[in-house]
């Protein structure tokens, strides 16, 4: 029988052993507490893969002495859940970790809801969705929501030091040498996955050969060979997604440069160029606007460009478009203009259409009063009369409140106001 990878004997069989989100599994925080009190909810852990979700749960079943099963919402089907519940009912208690617990369907869901409320199953959901986004409210409220973290280089770094080290369950046996710039790539390449960071250093071992004395020795082109790309985990459909394009056009409407190439690169990396041009060109009218109104066509004419050149060349006009539109004037009057608009309307502030600016291009307008008393702008000399073009409800109502932070706005600005003043 082939052992099993390193990943997975690594596991923690307590809750001390666990690496990383001490905010959860320190002493005295909440897990540690329910652990030692012997007093445990049902709980979703969510956060990217590979670092810690089931090894959490195995350690709490660990701690505490519970009947310990996994499933899967998706591949296991209503059948095995009814086992792990006989099984519940035997024992006093079963913990079960639930992978993909978002996948969860109406008919398994119903079935676990009865165990969870008499406490018969622990559920210990594992997903890498949201869960205020993914998951059936019905199971959310019967459960505690944790969210974990990536894990840090030196906290994946002593994952990788235990796991060379440990006798029984790692390499601890075996004469490895390892250097530190290796032993630094491994941890650093694999944005806090201690899963995939094991899993190279196991691959590191297995191809190695020993030397004339029993050694094995690991430096730091081995450890690239088997960690080529630092891992990034990107799900365009995921929490993350939503997460990173909030941050890129917050940084970008901060004028911070730098931190919009960051998460510009991010989207870069996952070849997002749809996301990353539809976000750009909001931004151009949204947070630019009329600060410097020519910065959207520029934008458009840049995200034009990457998209005929494609990825890797399409980074460039990129970063272009992101460093002008972090570095330009900002104003959001015009889109707080259409939402004080918006807003009136759906409260029903709306009034009729006054009678002079109503149709009249018909036989008997006249005769209702449309169209009488409008007075033509182009019939005067500066091209602008005064006269009432809202309604009677909203005759005195401004919508568009100019900013000063660019010079074409406040030209704007100036003719707006020598119009208002005018009426």
């Amino acid at each position: 029988m082939p052992q099993k990878p390193l990943a997975f004997r690594m596991r923690p069989r307590t809750i001390d052993e666990v690496v990383g989100q001490q905010h959860l599994v320190g002493s005295d925080k909440i897990i540690t507490r329910m652990v030692k009190a012997r007093k445990l909810t049902s709980m979703i852990l969510y956060g990217p893969p590979g670092i810690g979700k089931t090894s959490i749960a195995s350690a709490i079943a660990g701690s505490t002495h519970y009947a310990f099963r996994m499933l899967n919402a998706v591949t296991n089907n209503k059948k095995d859940m009814e086992v792990v519940a006989a099984e519940a009912k035997m024992s006093g208690g079963v913990i079960l970790l639930l992978d993909e617990v978002h996948r969860l369907d109406k008919g398994k869901q119903d079935f676990l809801l009865p165990y969870l409320e008499s406490g018969m199953i622990t559920l210990i959901g594992a997903t890498t969705s949201n869960p205020y986004h993914a998951i059936n409210p019905a199971i959310r409220s019967r459960c505690q929501i944790f969210e974990l973290k990536p894990l840090s280089p030196e906290e994946v770094k002593s994952a990788l030091a235990f796991a060379l080290n440990d006798k029984e369950r790692g390499f601890g046996k075996q004469n490895i040498q390892i250097n530190e710039d290796a032993l630094q790539h491994f941890a650093e390449g694999t944005n806090g996955d201690v899963r995939s960071s094991l899993n190279a250093l196991e691959l590191a071992v297995l191809s190695s050969n020993q030397d004339e004395n029993g050694m094995i020795e690991i430096n730091l082109k081995t450890a690239e060979e088997c960690l080529q790309k630092k891992s990034f985990s990107y799900d365009k459909d995921g929490d993350s997604h939503y997460d990173v394009m909030s941050a890129f056009q917050k940084s970008i409407r901060g004028s911070d440069v730098n931190a919009a190439l960051h998460y510009l690169a991010r989207l870069i990396e996952a070849g997002d160029l749809v996301s990353i041009s539809r976000r750009l060109l909001v931004i151009s009218y949204e947070d630019i606007g009329l600060a410097s109104p020519q910065a959207g066509a520029r934008t458009l004419a840049a995200i034009e460009s990457a998209e005929r050149l494609g990825f890797p060349e399409a980074r460039i006009p990129l970063a272009n478009a992101v460093i002008e539109l972090c570095l330009s004037p900002k104003s959001n009057s015009a889109v707080m203009a259409i939402e004080s608009a918006l807003t009136d309307i759906r409260k029903g502030i709306i009034g009729e259409v006054p009678d002079h600016l109503r149709d009249a291009h018909y036989k008997g307008a006249q005769e209702l009063g449309r169209g009488i008393g409008y007075l033509y702008p182009h019939n005067y000399e500066t091209g602008w009369v005064p006269q009432q073009y809202l309604p009677n409800k909203l005759k005195n109502k401004k919508y568009y409140l100019p900013k000063k932070t660019g010079k074409f706005e406040q030209a704007l600005s100036t003719v707006y106001e020598k119009l208002n003043k005018s009426k």
